[in-house]
């Protein structure tokens, strides 16, 4: 089978991201799972390394940015990280293309569904209350799913069913996304693109 790989930068005048990923690195596939997040706002790598984990995907990311002035260009990771994403995953056949995942965590749950149809399209509800956590601007955390879905070609639904900690409430939608990436691409084995249509 071929490799499912990519890597690309993505260098701005506010940003130098490097992102290199291998979406089969799933127990039992006989690749090592690799994982090194460095976005410079820890409870990103947090949220980053835990999609990696779960999804069964090795990541590598670096960012450099413009973070005195504020977190903002934490959209450009998740364009870069759904753009690498899209050219790893390649021609959309072979695989199931829909996929759920469900995520607790405490007495935090959230739900991901997502379509790698083509149709970039995003809902995120967090029902999140606090400014921050950690280093990071709550309101940037909806942005990443949408950047992500938007670069990905995927429709993405993200919702945080029950929580009363943020940070539980952010990571659980993490995780579920992670699991609902790991359902979606795996791999059928057939050779057939997964519409009516015939082509995605």
């Amino acid at each position: 089978m071929a490799a499912r790989t990519a890597q690309l930068a993505r260098k701005t005048n506010e940003t130098d991201i490097q992102v290199a990923i291998n979406l089969d690195c799933q127990p039992g596939s006989g690749n090592a799972q690799q994982i090194s997040v460095s976005t410079g706002i820890g409870f990103l790598d947090h949220m980053y390394t835990a999609l990696a984990k779960h999804s069964g995907m090795s990541l590598t990311m670096t960012c450099k940015g413009d973070l005195w002035i504020d977190d903002h260009h934490t959209a450009d990771n998740a364009i870069a990280l759904g753009a690498a994403f899209k050219q790893a995953l390649g021609e959309v056949r072979g695989i199931r293309r829909y996929g759920t995942g469900f995520a607790p965590l405490d007495e935090a749950l959230a739900r991901a569904v997502i379509d790698i149809c083509s149709r970039p399209y995003c809902v995120a509800d967090l029902g999140l209350k606090r400014e921050k956590i950690g280093d990071l601007s709550a309101e940037m955390l909806p942005h990443i799913f949408y950047s992500f879905s938007i670069a990905a070609g995927v429709t993405l639904h993200v919702d945080v069913l029950r929580g009363e900690n943020d940070h539980h409430r952010a990571e659980s939608a993490f995780k579920a996304l992670a699991l609902a990436i790991r359902q979606a691409i795996e791999r059928t084995g057939g050779d057939d693109v997964p519409s009516t249509k015939g082509v995605l």
